[in-house]
């Protein structure tokens, strides 16, 4: 079994690369991957030298890309040269922008809650988290703390990642909080930078983003600048879409990738090497580009 898409401290994870590893030892995972959001850090852990997890280590990293305005994320894998990765996210994700980004982000989303007439204590809210994380998530616990806000809320009471994709990151949403001032990676330039460091790129979970044609989107992205796979196994997409996913890249050619996207109590109902319930993922559908 697999787990290809994994978070921890290094981004906006919960917990260590050591219980990381841990955990997937315990659940006796033959392939792994810690695909932290614009870096490759990770990989640098002392845990990584305790032979902790005796399965395979596959080096990966999420990058945050946006396409025609609209923020995605792509998995780059089998990265040869992570020093490159590091290198280039500097330029979007330094301490300094990632503290500017999570202050401006936390003031836009309390002033539309305020107008929103949603009701919360700002002094519950996290104040000292990491700044690879997001202060959007924080904001969001308190929120749902309330259940006078459940009206209020709607849908985006249903989770954070309906929130987030269908709320603050779209234009046609109440609560979208609007693009800041600072320099977006583009997708283009995503895909070359991944490729310079010797990996290969995959669209991320496509049916997370909840477009209203992600086959359509898809292609668009291709036309533009080609993948080499998607992630058709994660916990947005259930049987009937990882089917339309694994159709799409066999008819396309493009390799195929799956995983928790494991983030601990973050996403309390995904857990490491099943995801949501017990959809494990077999050890086959990387081995057309392991090795790569």
């Amino acid at each position: 079994m697999i787990d290809i898409h994994i978070h921890t401290l290094y981004s906006d994870g919960d917990k260590t690369v050591e219980e990381v590893l841990k955990m997937c030892e315990k659940r006796k995972l033959n392939y792994i991957s810690i695909t932290d959001h614009n870096t490759c850090k990770q990989y640098e852990d002392e845990a990584l030298k305790k032979n902790i997890y005796t399965g395979k280590i596959i080096k990966g990293v999420e990058m945050n890309a946006t396409f025609k305005n609209k923020p995605i994320e792509i998995l780059g894998y089998n990265i040869k040269e992570p020093q490159i990765i590091e290198k280039w996210s500097q330029k979007f994700f330094s301490d300094e922008l990632l503290r500017k980004q999570q202050e401006e982000s936390k003031r836009k989303l309390l002033a539309i809650c305020d107008k929103k007439g949603l009701i919360y204590d700002e002094s519950k809210i996290e104040k000292n988290i990491p700044l690879t994380d997001f202060s959007t998530v924080y904001i969001y616990k308190e929120l749902i703390n309330h259940p006078e806000n459940y009206e209020i809320l709607g849908e985006f009471a249903e989770s954070i990642i309906v929130f987030i994709r269908k709320g603050l990151l779209n234009p046609d949403s109440e609560y979208y909080t609007g693009s800041d001032d600072t320099l977006k990676p583009q997708y283009k330039d995503v895909i070359e930078v991944i490729h310079k460091a010797g990996g290969l790129a995959f669209l991320a979970h496509p049916f997370e983003y909840r477009f209203d044609h992600t086959i359509s989107f898809i292609d668009e992205l291709r036309k533009e600048k080609e993948l080499e796979g998607i992630e058709c196994y994660h916990p947005s997409a259930d049987e009937k879409r990882t089917e339309i996913l694994l159709e799409y890249a066999k008819k396309n050619h493009l390799y195929i990738s799956g995983g928790s996207d494991y983030h601990g109590q973050k996403k309390p109902d995904i857990e490491i090497g099943i995801g949501k319930g017990n959809s494990s993922i077999s050890d086959e559908i990387i081995q057309e580009w392991i090795d790569k």
